[in-house]
């Protein structure tokens, strides 16, 4: 098959000669991707801030039609349209029952989603058929949003629930990101009446904004903080949702979080530590981590086809696959947010 390959730090090829997935277990199943994407996590090995030992396939997040299933797979056929969460399941062991796939004990990863064929280990649990979709595939206009459920959606939507978003109450994001603006549609589909936002890109601004933000915070570090202490009347934010993973947004989310809250996190951790101390004097918690995607799918796949959320609108750049050495770039150097990436 064509699949993307890392070979080195800023070393992305797109390759011809990939060997094809296959179904070797009876709960596997191979789709077919016709749309994938660049995240934010990818960057971290593009930047060598992950070592890459060898070369290998790259690409967690895509979309596409059922190629072939293993004998025990029956939620799903060849030919069917479905969304692919990026974190695979069984949805049937103790972990998943109470809402942790992410946990489950038969836990898989999309690992070449950035190529024509990708490897499901656990169809049954993982894979979400939209329903509608023929052989000509989906609405054109929806497939953007039905990309974002494959990760950055659920992750965001993880976060607003990590933190206890509330109605009524204030939410603060940390991190202006594809994932960090989900967040603001989270908080804001859960009831937020205030949504800060910290961001300083103006385009990001804009769609914060558009997501439901309510007040925007261009500064960092203690400037920052002071910003959003003055919104909130000197009292703290009722959940924080730190969508970065770096120490500078860890240390952030809990100086503005508000005695006895909470601070959800989805950032992938690179030098970020929880600060005991705060948290202890403060009262304040902390819990997320890699997302559920198949805990929230349904829901949110519910509302983007009610038109009830547009999470697409985070993909401000699309491009063949075939040129993903620019996708990676343009997210790197910040002239996108997120990359769409045409396969088939």
């Amino acid at each position: 098959m064509r699949a993307t390959m890392i070979h080195a730090p800023r070393d992305i090829r797109f390759e011809t000669d990939v060997p094809d997935p296959v179904v070797s277990r009876p709960t596997d199943a191979i789709v077919r991707v016709t749309t994938a994407c660049v995240c934010g996590s990818d960057l971290w090995p593009y930047r060598g801030e992950n070592p890459t030992t060898e070369p290998h396939t790259i690409g967690h997040e895509c979309i596409g039609f059922v190629e072939a299933v293993g004998s025990e797979v029956s939620t799903v056929k060849p030919g069917d349209f479905v969304i692919v969460p990026f974190d695979h399941c069984d949805n049937t062991c103790a972990h998943c029952r109470a809402g942790m796939q992410s946990a489950c004990v038969n836990v898989g990863m999309t690992v070449s989603g950035q190529g024509e064929l990708a490897k499901v280990n656990q169809a049954d649990g993982s894979l979400v058929k939209v329903p509608g979709v023929g052989a000509a595939g989906p609405d054109a206009a929806l497939v953007p949003s039905l990309m974002a459920l494959s990760d950055v959606m659920p992750t965001g939507w993880h976060a607003a629930v990590a933190a206890g978003v509330r109605e009524g109450g204030t939410a603060v994001v940390v991190g202006d990101g594809a994932v960090g603006l989900c967040g603001v549609i989270a908080a804001s589909q859960m009831g937020a009446e205030k949504v800060v936002l910290m961001s300083r890109h103006e385009s990001r601004q804009k769609l914060g904004t558009a997501f439901g933000a309510t007040h925007l915070v261009a500064a960092r570090g203690e400037e920052g903080e002071a910003a959003v202490m003055e919104i909130t009347g000197g009292v703290g934010a009722d959940a924080v949702l730190e969508c970065v993973g770096t120490g500078q947004a860890m240390t952030t989310a809990f100086n503005v979080a508000r005695p006895g809250s909470r601070v959800g996190f989805v950032g992938v951790p690179h030098g970020a530590e929880p600060p005991m101390r705060t948290m202890f004097s403060k009262n304040v918690g902390l819990a997320g981590g890699m997302a559920p995607v198949r805990e929230y799918l349904p829901h949110l796949l519910d509302l983007v086809l009610a038109g009830t959320i547009d999470p697409g609108q985070v993909f401000d750049l699309r491009l063949p696959v075939e040129q993903v050495a620019e996708a990676y770039a343009a997210m790197d150097e910040r002239r996108a947010i997120k990359t769409l990436l045409d396969v088939s």
